[in-house]
């Protein structure tokens, strides 16, 4: 029996695309090994490429894979493969590369390299209009299960790379989505969270006939016996109209957390990043998620240090970001990607700028996540408890709320899986209440 190995970098489309292709080689006989403890056969690195950042990440792994066991098969998957096939299929380390679109075919991808030695399987993703049908019925969560509905870009930012690893809009079928989820819930999970590269295209690539939006999929997957909780991935702002969020609100599984990417708070910034929409309809949007939901988690990205972002441009995204008052943000440095409009403009923004101006939102984001959190002190939540954890030497079971607020409390019961009502007391940690069972 052959041994593999993962590793996985990137994103959630990335973590459940990397357990699609662990339960196929488990399927095809393989046994699954830990790639930190264990010896492999074959090792399966899931690239990223979303940063400079990570395509070295992604060599780096490669590089280690193939140190732990020179005599394995290491495998290059995913987005760095696309963006950079020929450095990769020169890389010493690298036995295999495997491009988005053909993951689906790694069983039979490996079986022909221990015949035939051949190591390129990277496609024109630009050119793919199909969507890969990746399926899983069990998780390395085990209370919440991410699930790929939609692949690919149409947008263009001017930063970024996403489009040409992942191609375009490509959606799954809504009926393969509901059999995916009725499978996860009869293996016991209860809460599922819809993922994709560009959520909020699902479905426009469906004959006119076929088509159906992102709600409908939503109101579909709210149908599921065992279902208790729906998350959404992020979303493009300007998909949160009345309408949408209406429908939303009527269905019950949804959780009040909502990511809406943002990347800047000045008009004339995201002008030049190419985003589609303004700093007024971005606030719009937040304005009706907390018309419909109380106090809703709203988190979002933002990037530093984009060519071009003067000091007064800067300010303009800070006080905006005060104005919306996010749960949480992911702060990005501007990374240059060959390729790119962004990488050939002028006024290229020095190093030590983006990690003042990143430094300073870092700082404000811990003050609005404490913030936020704070409202919930002495209030009832529902936790979906998820794992036994020991902080300050003290045993705790840990778990979330519908707005993704972790929430731990002092037990030694098993309470994995089960939605409980806790009334939260205290901080435990800057990013933990504490709370008792009510």
């Amino acid at each position: 029996m052959r041994r593999a190995a993962f590793h996985n970098l990137g994103c959630k489309v990335n973590a459940y695309e990397t357990q699609s292709m662990e339960q196929m080689l488990r399927d095809a006989g393989y046994e699954i090994v830990d790639f930190e403890k264990d010896e492999a056969d074959v090792y399966i690195i899931n690239t990223c490429s979303v940063t400079n950042i990570a395509d070295r990440k992604s060599r780096q792994m490669l590089h280690k894979a193939r140190k732990k066991n020179p005599d394995a098969v290491v495998v290059a998957a995913g987005c760095y493969v696309q963006a950079a096939p020929k450095e990769v299929l020169e890389d010493a380390a690298v036995d295999l590369v495997i491009g988005n679109n053909k993951k689906i075919e790694l069983v039979s991808i490996l079986e022909e390299y221990f015949k035939e030695k051949n190591g390129e399987n990277v496609i024109d993703i630009g050119q793919e209009k199909e969507y890969e049908n990746l399926r899983i019925e069990t998780v390395s969560e085990h209370t919440r299960a991410y699930i790929k509905v939609q692949d690919g870009c149409n947008q263009f930012c001017s930063y970024c790379i996403i489009p040409y690893t992942r191609g375009r809009i490509r959606s799954r079928k809504p009926d393969e989505v509901i059999q995916e989820v009725e499978r996860l819930s009869k293996n016991g999970y209860q809460e599922v969270v819809l993922t994709g590269i560009h959520l909020s295209s699902y479905g426009k690539d469906f004959e006119e006939a076929e088509r159906i939006s992102l709600i409908e999929l939503i109101e579909m997957v709210s149908g599921v016996k065992g279902i208790e909780r729906i998350r959404l991935g992020s979303l493009e702002p300007r998909i949160v109209t009345r309408e949408f969020t209406e429908r939303l609100r009527k269905i019950p599984q949804i959780c009040p957390h909502f990511h809406l990417s943002l990347q800047s708070g000045c008009d004339t910034t995201l002008k030049r990043m190419n985003r589609k929409y303004t700093t007024k309809e971005y606030e719009e949007g937040c304005r009706i998620l907390r018309e419909y939901f109380e106090n809703p988690a709203i988190t979002t990205d933002v990037i530093v240090g984009f060519p071009q972002e003067t000091a007064e441009e800067f300010e303009q995204t800070k006080e905006f970001l005060k104005t919306i008052h996010f749960f949480e943000m992911h702060v990005f440095k501007y990374s240059r990607r060959k390729g790119t409009v962004a990488d050939r403009m002028e006024g290229q923004v020095p190093d030590e700028i983006k990690n003042l101006r990143s430094d300073e939102l870092l700082m404000l984001g811990e003050q609005m996540s404490e913030e936020y959190r704070r409202q919930f002190l002495g209030k009832k939540c529902a936790v979906l408890f998820e794992e036994s954890v020991t902080i300050n030497g003290e045993e705790y079971y840990t778990g979330h709320t519908d707005t993704y607020v972790r929430v731990a409390v002092r037990t030694g019961e098993n309470l994995e899986n089960q939605i409980l009502s806790v009334t939260i007391l205290d901080f435990l940690a800057k990013d933990i209440m504490l709370g008792t069972i009510s």
